[in-house]
């Protein structure tokens, strides 16, 4: 029986840097994988989805100047060839090159140390799981029935259908409706919350669905999926709103309703390893079976890459150095790459009123005050940001050009507990939509000193 310090089940982003993490301490590692390395962000996710959003801007730039026809089979190519070249970066000759051991097949738990693949049975010290996460597909009467896409076969398609339905308007459904739309595809969308993207501020979701409208998309918010049927043309929903009936016809259907835990086939119950939903974890990643930790998608509660990469450093640390360190998601930021983009750190302002009631302080800013979006014609773009009464942040919303990019100085500045008043004081280039984040410093400067305590007494008595 083969011995290690480490085995990883799963290759994706947490496993991944589980592994290299592990071996950049000078342990034997041996990564467990049932399908391909990479993991969904390579295959399904991050990467391809980008590459499709990417030439689809670059599409319907083209279509403002001129007639464009577009071979949708052309572009998934093209994606297909870019995930290609990021593979090359994780592939079993690149890991058993960085000193891992590769092997390809499901795990399964003989005890919390020994782990079987096939007819093989190895060993570790400690034992990372970090299997990922699988599309959520509902129990909607006649879906399976029918042939739907989800992010994991969409990708697959030789060419893009003439019409789409997609269910759910989270950032799955939304970038890949916009990127869609953009080639030449009829899409519509159905969400039965009450705004898509309905976790984020509501007037910030509102902006994402409004200029998705505006070009083309049809959108049923509200809306509940009730029934799936084929037809000679392709499939035929049937929908619910408000206690009315009504279908919606399209070639195809895609599910976006999020993501659920691969928590299958790995005989957890035996060995003690609890779930509910996710794998059950303590803040320092253990799993319910001592010397067993998890990470990323498979234990929550934050879907994301960079997510993972952060609960695969410290499950690993855990799991092999004597000093224990706890998970901490006070400080959690994503994006969702619509155009324009979307970002997020920290608390909403509904949030931070629950948590602080009126101890809170909201500024706005809007692009069309900045030099850089004026020289870009349509380049709109909105910032909240979210402070307590002494200027540290608490949240932070941008919608524009690069949010991604804007927001991680924002999310630098809130993790490192710095008063976001002093981004006033750092020289920023000009002309940059950055310069936006020191304009709005400016007046959380001007805040914190009417809220000292001796310029209210002069005010109050001037």
């Amino acid at each position: 029986m083969e011995k290690f310090d480490l085995i990883v089940i799963g290759s994706g982003a947490a496993g991944l840097t589980s592994a290299f993490t592990a071996l950049g301490f000078g342990k034997s590692v041996l990564i467990i994988e049932k399908y391909k390395s990479g993991g969904e962000c390579t295959w399904s996710g991050c990467v391809p989805s980008k590459g499709l959003i990417n030439q689809a801007k670059d599409i319907y730039t083209a279509k403002k100047y001129a007639d464009v026809t577009v071979d949708t089979a052309q572009v998934l190519n093209k994606v297909r060839a870019i995930r290609e070249g990021i593979y090359q970066h994780e592939t079993p000759e690149v890991l058993e090159k960085a000193g891992a051991v590769f092997v390809q097949g499901q795990a399964v738990f003989e005890s919390s140390n020994n782990i079987r693949v096939g007819d093989k049975t190895y060993t570790a010290k400690k034992v990372i799981i970090a299997t990922g996460s699988s599309p959520m597909v509902p129990a909607i009467p006649g879906l399976d029935s029918v042939p739907y896409l989800t992010n994991e076969n969409f990708f697959e398609q030789t060419q893009l259908p003439k019409s789409i339905i997609v269910l759910g308007a989270g950032a799955i459904g939304m970038e890949l409706s916009q990127s869609m739309n953009r080639l030449g595809v009829k899409v519509t969308v159905v969400e039965m919350m009450p705004e898509v993207m309905f976790r984020e501020e509501p007037e910030f979701s509102k902006v994402i669905r409004e200029k998705l409208t505006a070009e083309g998309i049809e959108f049923h918010i509200g809306t509940k999926a009730v029934g799936v049927e084929k037809t000679d043309q392709g499939i035929l929903l049937s929908v619910e709103k408000d206690g009315q009936h009504s279908t919606l016809e399209a070639e195809t259907i895609l599910v976006a309703l999020g993501r659920s835990p691969n928590i299958q086939g790995m005989n957890l119950d035996a060995v003690g390893i609890k779930t509910d939903r996710h794998i059950v974890v303590d803040a320092g990643l253990q799993t319910t079976a001592k010397g067993v930790y998890a990470c990323g998608d498979v234990a929550g509660p934050y879907l994301l890459s960079h997510m993972a990469n952060y609960q695969g450093k410290i499950a690993t640390m855990n799991a092999l150095l004597p000093i224990k360190r706890k998970v901490n998601y006070q400080h959690v930021s994503w994006a969702t790459f619509t155009d324009p983009e979307f970002a997020r750190a920290g608390l909403t302002e509904a949030e931070a009123r629950d948590l602080y009631g009126n101890n809170v302080r909201v500024y706005h800013y809007d692009f069309n005050k900045l030099d850089r979006a004026q020289t870009k014609e349509g380049d709109h773009g909105q910032i909240k940001l979210i402070t307590n009464q002494k200027g540290r942040v608490l949240g932070a919303h941008i919608i524009a050009d690069r949010a991604g990019e804007l927001i991680a100085e924002v999310q630098t500045i809130k993790t490192l507990g710095i008063n976001f008043a002093k981004l006033q004081g750092v020289i920023h280039p000009y002309p940059t939509y950055a310069d936006a984040l020191r304009q709005i410093a400016q007046q959380v400067f001007i805040d914190n000193l009417l809220n000292l305590p001796i310029v209210k007494l002069f005010r109050k008595n001037k």
